[in-house]
């Protein structure tokens, strides 16, 4: 048997990672400003989070949610708190796509509707209804085609009022900072109009924090910066420093009834402890603040480098729009400098480093991509 090919690689074998770096099978070290797509949150191989999946191990690895598991309760309080939401109520399970299958479905649970706003740019998940709102019709198959999904333009009030006065909608699905669409950030107003128009109209604003959340943004979730409250969060990626592991944080207004949700392996005990460090480690270490700090730092220092088009971004999620003619330069970082970093179309590089990445770090990749972009 043979993998199924389903992405382009880089021939690079990885076999070691500490903090920002991973070595290859031949020695080669090289600087990690991709953490392996917004995943690697606390660094990799982080000593606390070893141990603490460690330590899960050699008690109990796993059982159902046919039992209480009290890391689970444990793990609520936390994420309460870090992220200001600790009247809210929490759904674990596997994944983004996961989390934001159950984050629409929930919302028509709530309200009996059908129609949920996406927009374009957007990227949910490859699972039946969050491939249903992402905007690329190369991964939706025909039978994930719905006409329940509104696309509309990102940023345009005009449209979503539009939208919401000739539709009954039941959810609006918004990502605070796209990440696979170009790093394009919502604007404080936009979002300030979701959250309003989902009050007059009784939906559901539904917050993809699966890339832009926990923390990398400088707060908590991205969305925070327009000072509203969504209905649901959902979130994945960083969460588990690697582990897989999703969640959707629940307005109490949402009320719960028996089966609605389900899962067999989320918030399961290596889960649970693999998160639980994850929150420890960015509590401890202050990495909230580090991302807000480390990012300035280097949206700033791009911005004064020539033949760039445009930096975007907030915290450690940064987008580097470069010409046509540089396409080249993400390869050239990855395979002359030894700097693994992200692209989305076109011809933007993506920074989605560590939390903890240090200014020194972010010092290494500024003067390499100085060198390129001459």
């Amino acid at each position: 048997m043979k993998l199924f090919d389903v992405y382009p690689l880089n021939d690079i074998v990885i076999e070691k990672a500490i903090g920002s770096y991973v070595w290859d099978d031949k020695g080669e070290k090289y600087l990690d400003l991709y953490g392996g797509h917004a995943v690697i949150s606390i660094g990799h191989t982080h000593p606390h989070y070893v141990k603490r999946i460690e330590k899960q191990l050699h008690r109990v690895g796993f059982y159902s949610n046919s039992v209480k598991i009290p890391l689970q309760a444990e793990f609520a309080e936390k994420l309460g708190k870090i992220s200001g939401k600790e009247d809210y109520q929490l759904f674990l399970c596997n994944s983004g796509a996961e989390a934001n299958e159950n984050a629409i479905k929930l919302a028509s649970f709530y309200n009996g509707r059908k129609k949920v706003i996406a927009f374009k740019k957007g990227f949910h998940g490859r699972t039946s209804l969050a491939v249903a709102a992402t905007d690329n019709p190369n991964i939706v198959a025909p039978v994930n085609e719905t006409d329940n999904i509104i696309f509309l333009p990102f940023n345009d009030e005009g449209a979503l009022t539009d939208a919401f006065t000739q539709n009954d909608i039941s959810s609006v699905i918004v990502e605070g900072i796209q990440g696979i669409g170009g790093i394009n950030v919502a604007t404080d107003s936009f979002l300030q109009k979701i959250r309003s128009l989902c009050n007059e109209y009784n939906s559901v604003f539904i917050a993809d924090s699966v890339q832009c959340g926990y923390g990398r943004s400088g707060k908590f979730y991205s969305h925070d910066f327009a000072g509203v409250d969504a209905d649901i969060y959902s979130m994945a990626k960083g969460m588990g420093n690697g582990f897989p592991v999703g969640a959707i944080s629940i307005a109490p207004k949402i009320q719960p009834k028996h089966f609605m949700l389900g899962t067999t392996f989320g918030g399961n005990h290596l889960a649970c402890a693999a998160a639980l460090a994850v929150l420890e480690v960015i509590k401890k270490n202050d990495l909230i603040n580090n991302a807000k700090e480390v990012g300035g730092y280097l949206k700033d220092e791009l911005q004064k480098l020539p033949n760039i088009v445009e930096v975007r971004g907030k915290g450690l999620m940064i987008g580097v729009q470069l010409p046509e003619e540089l396409k080249m330069v993400k390869n050239n970082l990855l395979f002359k400098h030894k700097i693994f970093t992200g692209e989305a179309k076109p011809n933007v590089i993506r920074l989605l480093p560590a939390l903890n990445i240090t200014k020194t770090e972010a010092d290494i990749f500024l003067q390499a991509i100085k060198t390129e972009l001459g």
